[in-house]
């Protein structure tokens, strides 16, 4: 099959155009946390936002500041809403559909083996530093990805490549031996390791976005993170934005790129990113005019936005669930007894009703019902007091007695520590155990989640709902974000065999009998499935919401 490019301008053109000749030029904003109002003209008080509107530029809460700005190394939302604007891969996703669109691939064809993908690039597709964005820089990001010294926690998607787990887990130094090869400078060859129907959509995530090459070779980078060359003055991306300044903990600002083979579709002038945790002072920010859309709404407020102002309140559905990750080669959570026992206190129904209350759906499973038409038959964690104080007590701690206290890590944000104080209640009324609550900043979080530091700490899994494998194999045995460090090998086999299966049927009886085994298990335990709850003012246009929440800023415009 092959997709070609429309070429299209789209909506965004003209009024860029029109921007660029009459928005006056002042300067970019002050840092929005200290809620400033900007001295307008004739006596006049000018917020944030106002100035934003008349310099088109965009004013963004996101939740925290980046770890990195390394796509390959990146594993939170806040930084991946950033990867989406400052790269693009071969394809990117429709706004709203997530459906894969031409991107520095402007066309693709598809063999009759069903699983040789050949793709086209633009040959007016330039990296930020004006370097031309070649095949070369695909196929060495995809084995710098590959490569087990880096020690990335997003490989394991490049694994759809023939030969890519392999290379990864050292059975073979020789990358030739990947479906990887470049044709020539403009034409890309990739080779699935079987038939996969939602494998170029995969390609529009920041897994398979390319990284400058030429620029990780001047920092030693192209085998390691944490490198120097994410620095403003040495980033270079591919995206339709680029990089204009980043103060740390501050704000990091954007601005259209000149380099971008679409620069003339991208409406937006800028884009300013403010990390906010602390949910109440986003919520106040944007009320005062400092932003144009936040990440959520503090739980307090919802009520009263869907009385006020509910055209600013979005509520849309989000794939992905929010749970509780138990650390199994830790005790007490080491017995799969007691991981069951504080699955099955809590009452996930009155968590969403009564604290989260953003329309959420409890989740007895960690996988979403319905993903590629797959019905779950398992029970799963349901709210049982009585089981859930039988197993404690099996585990040797009837009523709670002898159970040392533990910690619930979570990273700081309001709405993350009420279902944490709620949680913390519904152990300590049904299973008589007393757990202490430890918040820490997006960075030291991620880091001590990743590095088994934490009995139990709150995760979020956010992916695309293609196939119910995407769900499912994040419980393999050292996939990237199994951070409960749980390992069945009899589940490893299931997961493989899932994948090769082409009849129906039988597939959803293989995911039926992995989720059986995770229920039984218990690894972690499932909270909610998410719907992504947000404010956005009425003078931001075209902002399509999508499954992922990964901010499509291209097709944006402000309308003030």
């Amino acid at each position: 099959m092959a997709y070609n490019s429309t070429g299209s301008g789209g909506v965004g053109t003209a009024m860029a155009k029109s921007r660029a000749m009459a928005k006056r030029r002042l300067g970019w904003l002050g840092p929005v946390l200290a809620a400033v109002l900007w001295s307008g003209g004739c006596g006049g008080r000018e917020t944030a936002v106002e100035r934003a509107n008349d310099e088109n530029r965009l004013i963004l809460g996101n939740g925290a500041e980046p770890a990195d700005l390394d796509p390959q190394m990146v594993t939170g939302t806040p930084e991946a809403r950033l990867m989406q604007a400052l790269f693009e891969g071969l394809v990117r996703y429709h706004p709203a559909t997530l459906d894969p669109l031409p991107g520095v691939a402007e066309r693709w064809e598809l063999a009759d083996d069903g699983v040789t993908y050949t793709f086209y690039l633009r040959r007016d597709a330039m990296w930020s530093d004006g370097q031309p964005v070649t095949a070369r820089d695909f196929y060495e990001s995809y084995r710098r990805l590959l490569s087990p010294e880096l020690g990335s926690e997003n490989v394991e998607q490049l694994y759809y490549l023939a030969g890519g787990e392999a290379f990864h887990r050292g059975e073979t130094d020789d990358f030739s031996t990947v479906g990887c090869r470049v044709i020539d400078d403009h034409t890309l060859e990739l080779r699935a390791v079987r038939p996969t129907a939602f494998f170029v959509r995969l390609l529009s995530s920041r897994n398979w976005f390319p990284v400058p090459v030429h620029v990780l070779e001047r920092f030693d980078a192209l085998r390691r993170g944490g490198t120097a060359w994410t620095r403003p003055e040495n980033f270079v991306g591919n995206g339709p934005f680029r990089l204009a300044a980043w103060q740390r903990d501050q704000f990091i600002d954007l601005e259209r790129s000149p380099t971008y083979w679409g620069r003339d579709t991208v409406s937006l002038d800028g884009v300013r990113f403010v990390p906010i945790e602390n949910h109440g002072t986003e919520e106040a920010a944007y009320r005062a005019g400092q932003l144009h859309r936040t990440t959520t709404v503090p739980v307090q407020k919802i009520e009263t936005y869907r009385r006020e102002s509910p055209d600013e309140l979005h509520i849309v559905p989000y794939s992905g669930v929010y749970y509780y990750c138990f650390n199994t080669t830790r005790a007490p959570f080491d017995d799969a007894r007691v991981r069951r026992a504080f699955a099955l206190a809590l009452d996930r129904m009155a968590i969403t009703r009564d604290v989260s209350r953003g329309g959420e759906q409890p989740a007895a499973r960690f996988m979403p019902d319905g993903v590629a038409g797959y019905e779950s038959t398992v029970a799963g964690a349901r709210f049982d007091a009585n089981e859930a104080r039988r197993l404690l007590a099996a585990a040797g701690f009837p009523g709670g007695a002898g159970f040392p206290t533990v910690t619930l890590l979570y990273n700081t944000a309001d709405n993350h520590r009420v279902i944490a104080e709620a949680a913390q209640q519904m152990w300590k009324r049904e299973l008589g155990v007393d757990v202490r609550l430890e918040n820490q900043e997006w960075k030291v979080y991620l880091s001590n989640m990743h590095l088994g530091n934490f009995d139990l700490c709150r995760a979020g899994y956010i992916v695309a709902p293609d196939d119910p494998t995407r769900f499912l194999e994040a419980f393999t045995t050292g996939h990237g974000f199994n951070n409960a460090k749980w390992s069945d090998p009899r589940y490893d086999a299931m997961l493989k065999a899932s994948l090769v299966e082409t009849d129906p049927a039988k597939r959803g009886e293989m995911f039926t009998a992995m989720e059986e085994r995770l229920d039984e298990a218990m690894p972690v335990s499932p909270i909610y499935h998410y719907t992504n709850l947000y404010l956005l003012r009425p003078e931001v246009k075209n902002w399509a919401d999508n499954l992922l929440d990964n901010f499509p800023l291209r097709e944006v415009v402000l309308d003030p």
